[in-house]
């Protein structure tokens, strides 16, 4: 067999099921080995949306998502998606072909040095520089990307050692156990929980990763800690969970910052720094901390646990909920509660076109059930979504905040519909955003997979336009047009409806999750109110 028909059966040992990528004269030999494997192979338009495909797959599974293109400006498209698997420790492996070796030592059409490009994206890369190389390389690639902290990684595959003979057979695709919390620090960890007054919890990613949500609610009921969740760790604990604080996140005051204040010890359970920095939530860097992770404590000046419990996240919880033995007061987090659920009903009534997001996402929330998914793209929206829509279930409200990267939404819904078809599926996006990736809206109508793509248009980068409104009191070059999106989206094949009264989103959320193809929802959106209660005033927080 040649290299190429090597790599294919090493995919299919590491359990691979799909890979999104683009054909290219550089991996031909690989596309040709794929024609006769099990491998699905999905055909995208653009290489950044076959990466984004590939991130919430491995995101949605805690499997690798797999991304394919060629050498040159082919790879290079996939960097984008690369680096949002990395930072948002979702495991992908990216493939890229390459010129053949006799050319890379020199200047050569279309040759870049790929692997030296993607050597800050990734948590390891390689070049196949032989077949005997092969199963090894894609079993160190897809072992690296699925180790906690999980990420990206790379292997470039040169035309002529693709097409060369090869021997041997994959590598074994086992995976190791993770390890037990050293006792010593569950205990140090439990007296630090048992002294402290005020002590929250702050749930990051890493709980869902480790499927620990149910150890995380049992040991918040048992010591009546509240918690808080990262962006990307909605769902950790119900949003209707009355230990829920909702999420953090905005580097804007929100009166789940009270919280923080008030607390004279901070447990962090599965917490990446790269969403939402310490020096946010501890300024004066003097909180006491309890690290719960994975891997140790990223060293930060605003971030100095004082006990790290380094293991497996799920097993520390359960086996720290037996160490405490003290219960503390809900009086003030129910106080608290009750304030963050007051503030994040403003607007959800209001009947204005264009429309408050408020009532867009309470019209939302209602048209979709407790499982159902919703993939947030990256802008203003983006932190509405993390502040105003409840989650219930862990992995049902997908945002990318560690690489935060616009245009992922679109393609993200491809990959989760594919993963999750027995779910309805709701892409969340700005126009900003939607028009990225909206080439992928013909891959999505070829497949057959039915999502909505629910576009929040305000005629400009929201984000951007609201954090110059709260610098400098004006705004400059964050101003752009759009193409009719209800016909942009019917020359896809695809059903587009624009909304002009604000009671009709309900009808027409409930029409389009009812189609059997993608649709896209032109919603006309105000951001005026702001974002956060302190737009408008001081947050005072509860007593």
């Amino acid at each position: 067999m040649t290299a190429a028909e090597l790599f294919v059966k090493c995919l299919e040992a590491e359990g691979v099921e799909v890979i999104f990528g683009l054909p290219g004269e550089e991996n031909l030999d690989l596309l040709d080995a794929l024609s006769r494997s099990p491998i699905r192979f999905v055909t995208v338009r653009h290489e950044q949306g076959a990466a984004f495909m590939a991130d919430v797959y491995g995101r949605l599974t805690g499997r690798a998502g797999v991304c394919l293109a060629t050498l040159g400006p082919g790879a290079t498209n996939l960097a984008t998606g690369i680096g949002d698997a990395n930072l948002d420790h979702a495991p992908l492996v990216a493939i890229t072909g390459q010129a053949g070796l006799e050319r890379v030592h020199k200047e050569s059409h279309q040759y870049v040095n790929i692997v030296e490009a993607f050597a800050p994206l990734t948590k390891w890369n390689a070049r196949v520089q032989r077949a005997s190389a092969v199963a090894e390389i894609v079993h160190h690639a897809f072992r690296t990307a699925q180790a906690e902290k999980p990420g990206a990684c790379h292997i470039e595959l040169p035309e002529d050692v693709a097409g060369e003979t090869a021997e041997g057979a994959p590598l074994a695709s086992r995976r190791a156990r993770r390890p037990s919390p050293d006792r010593p620090s569950l205990r140090a960890a439990a007296q630090a929980i048992d002294r402290a007054r005020h002590p929250i919890i702050l749930a990051g990613n890493g709980v869902i990763r480790g499927a620990a949500t149910k150890e995380l609610i049992a040991f918040a009921e048992k010591t009546s800690i509240p918690v808080a969740n990262t962006f990307m760790a909605k769902g950790a604990i119900p949003a209707d969970h009355e230990l829920s604080l909702l999420s953090i996140g905005l580097q804007a005051r929100d009166f789940v910052s009270c919280g923080f204040d008030a607390a004279d010890l901070i447990i962090t359970v599965g917490y990446d720094q790269v969403e939402y920095a310490p020096y946010h939530w501890n300024p004066a860097g003097d909180k006491a901390i309890v690290h719960i992770d994975f891997t140790d404590a990223e060293t930060d000046a605003a971030y100095q646990p004082e006990v790290e419990v380094v293991s497996d996240v799920r097993e520390a919880l359960e086996l720290l909920r037996g160490e405490v033995t003290q219960a503390h007061d809900r009086g003030y987090p129910a106080r608290l509660r009750q304030a963050i659920l007051s503030d994040l009903e403003r607007g959800a009534d209001d009947a204005a076109v264009p429309m408050k997001p408020a009532r867009v996402l309470r019209d939302l929330r209602r048209a979709l059930g407790r499982h159902d998914l919703v993939i947030s793209d990256v802008g203003a929206h983006k932190l509405l979504v993390a502040r105003l829509y409840p989650a219930y279930e862990p992995n049902t409200v997908l945002i990318s905040n560690g690489f935060a990267a616009m245009g992922i939404a679109l393609p993200g819904a491809i990959a989760a519909k594919l993963v999750r078809p027995e779910r309805r599926v709701v892409a969340v996006t700005g126009d900003g955003a939607f028009l990225m990736n909206v080439q992928e809206l013909e891959t999505a109508v070829r497949l057959g997979v039915a999502f909505v793509s629910l576009v929040f248009r305000d005629q400009g980068y929201g984000l951007i336009r609201w954090k110059q409104l709260r610098q400098f009191g004006n705004t400059y070059g964050i101003e752009f047009g759009n193409p009719d999106l209800v016909k942009l989206a019917e020359a896809f094949g695809a059903k587009g409806y624009r909304v002009e009264k604000a009671d009709d989103l309900a009808r027409i959320l409930a029409e389009a999750l009812a189609q059997p193809l993608p649709t896209v929802i032109d919603v006309p959106i105000d951001y005026s109110e702001g974002i956060v209660h302190s737009d408008h005033g001081e947050i005072i927080c509860p007593t």
